[in-house]
């Protein structure tokens, strides 16, 4: 089997003006880069994300695709999106994995390392 490997990098963005503080509403932006840093082509086919907030409380997302695309990557080739989630409290941590197939059809999954949700004010 051929060196299959993904790249994983998020940034994340405070979503002000769709929060609501007042009720306990703090939603966030993530931008998603994965990049094809291995020797063959591969296809993100599905992804898993746990979402912790500030007290603990863990939700788990399981789902085919990302926003409806399942991307093929040769190598070096790059796919980006966009997507976000809502907390309960002002910051929170996220992290996952995309499960991945190459193109003879072995699996692999590429991690997405924690990253941290936090409306600014919060941190200070």
């Amino acid at each position: 089997m051929s060196q299959a490997e993904l790249s994983c990098t998020v940034v994340p963005q405070y979503l002000e003006d769709q929060s609501n503080p007042a009720r306990n509403e703090y939603a966030f932006a993530y931008t998603v880069s994965i990049v094809n840093t291995g020797a063959i082509t591969a296809q993100v086919v599905a992804r898993q994300w746990l979402i912790t907030d500030a007290t603990g409380r863990t939700q788990e997302v399981r789902g085919l695709a990302l926003v409806g695309h399942q991307p093929v990557l040769k190598p070096g080739e790059k796919f980006e999106y966009t997507s976000w989630t809502s907390l309960d409290t002002p910051h929170g941590l996220m992290q996952g994995t995309f499960f991945c197939m190459t193109e003879d059809a072995h699996h692999f999954e590429a991690p997405i390392e924690p990253f941290t949700l936090a409306r600014s004010q919060s941190l200070h």
